[in-house]
């Protein structure tokens, strides 16, 4: 009976033990596995990243427009300064540097047609629209326009200033300043009061596309 508690004691402490040997071993064999597996994985991952060529896609965005330096003529041939084009999207920087004209607020525009002809400059047409066959340029007025603004020549005849004009652009749309072979800006006496009709134009210099 003593030597049956003795086996029956030493059994019940293997059944004890053996379990956490077990466990033991089984976790040092998962890790081994698990650290196979990892570095199994790493390698084909790491051959078929050898194996893809990534395209590279070229940038979308388009290069800024370049700036457009218009000579600005009176109507005796003569430079009377120039008007610098800039894109300010929307709408287009003009930054104007004058001189020799009279003192005073001079109305100015772009206009639809790419001609400067003098003595009276008509040969510009009307004031730039910006879509074919038609004056307006919505509720606003032609594209042409740049509302809120007067040109003010100092008493010395000159003048520097900056001004957006919101409605133009200097890309290749039907609002560009190049459309249709290009336009004028266009410069107009000080406005008289007295006179309902639009001031006469005394300078126009015509918009191109630089090369």
């Amino acid at each position: 009976m003593f030597k049956w508690r003795h086996v029956t004691s030493q059994f019940s402490e293997a059944c004890r033990v053996e379990p956490a040997r077990l466990r033991k071993m089984r976790g040092r064999k998962s890790t081994r596995l698990y650290r196979s597996f990892m570095k199994n994985t790493l390698i084909v991952a790491g051959a078929l990243l050898a194996c893809v060529t990534i395209p590279v896609w070229p940038s979308a965005a388009s290069p800024a427009p370049k700036p457009v330096v218009v000579d600005i003529k009176n109507a005796a041939g003569q430079s009377v300064g120039t008007a610098t084009l800039t894109d300010a999207a929307p709408g287009v920087r003009i930054k104007l540097d004058i001189r020799s004209l009279p003192p005073g607020e001079h109305s100015i525009h772009i206009h639809q047609v790419a001609k400067c002809e003098p003595p009276d400059f008509k040969s510009a047409g009307p004031h730039f629209s910006g879509a074919a066959g038609g004056h307006e340029h919505g509720a606003g007025g032609p594209a042409g326009d740049i509302p809120n603004f007067a040109l003010v020549v100092a008493a010395d005849g000159t003048a520097h200033v900056s001004v957006v004009a919101p409605k133009v652009t200097l890309g290749n749309d039907p609002y560009s300043v190049f459309s249709n072979g290009g336009t004028a800006i266009v410069i107009h006496a000080v406005s008289n009061e007295t006179n309902s009709g639009a001031p006469p134009r005394i300078a126009c210099g015509v918009i191109s596309k630089s090369e």
